[in-house]
């Protein structure tokens, strides 16, 4: 993660683009990157940002 943004909504903005661009699921860009998805979720969690499998982005 220490290669991602630290800002919460530049990280929100980085990840939703990815998966809206180049993957089709979370799980996808997180091996493909090498990023521990927990840990992302997490993250984005305390911003109070959930991820829908459903619409492939965090709201």
């Amino acid at each position: 993660m220490d290669n991602l943004p630290q800002d919460p909504f530049i990280l929100l903005s980085f990840v939703n683009t990815k998966l809206r661009d180049d993957y089709s699921s979370l799980d996808e860009m997180c091996n493909d990157l090498d990023i521990d998805r927990k840990a992302l979720e997490d993250k984005l969690r305390a911003s109070g940002f959930e991820y829908s499998a459903e619409n492939n982005k965090f709201f």
